[in-house]
């Protein structure tokens, strides 16, 4: 197996049954895991921030960085590679209050809302999540089974 990272603000895809995506470390910052069973495509965007209005000018040097920006171009690419964006299986991972209740920003929720207005935008539902919380979480997506994987410090790995 070939393990492909994508970092903070990145996306990859893969339609390589050797490749699994990974990403570390998710806090605040949201991964938007998508997978096309049919023709095993998939896509990993680890987004930090929810909206480019910020900082449009960062927002055309690395879109992933954004939600607005980052998801749209996640899902070209996937259908770049021959995915029926009607059939993706998508995941949301991450999210989290890091600084607990005192977290004025709530970047975490911010980026979860963003998240699922942008995929409910392009007609998409998530099947499943693990957001939320006080904890980071590292998250994997097998491209050859489309099995999404999140490590959880103090409580292991799960399936979602």
């Amino acid at each position: 197996m070939k393990l492909k990272v994508v970092g903070i603000g990145e996306f990859q895809v893969s339609d390589d049954p050797e490749e699994i995506l990974v990403t570390y470390s998710l806090g605040s910052c949201v991964g938007v895991v998508v997978y096309e069973p049919f023709r095993r495509v998939g896509g990993m965007l680890h987004f930090m921030l929810p909206d480019s209005e910020i900082n449009l000018e960062r927002a055309r040097e690395k879109p992933g960085v954004f939600a607005d920006t980052g998801i749209p171009l996640l899902l070209q690419s996937c259908k770049a590679l021959g995915a029926d964006l009607k059939k993706l299986q998508v995941k949301l991972v991450g999210g989290a209050e890091l600084l607990g209740s005192s977290d004025f920003f709530m970047i975490g929720k911010r980026n979860v809302t963003s998240a699922r207005k942008i995929l409910w935008q392009n007609g998409l539902f998530i099947k499943a999540q693990e957001v939320g919380g006080h904890v980071n979480r590292t998250v994997s997506l097998e491209i050859a089974t489309g099995k999404v994987l999140v490590k959880i410090p103090g409580e292991g790995v799960k399936e979602i």
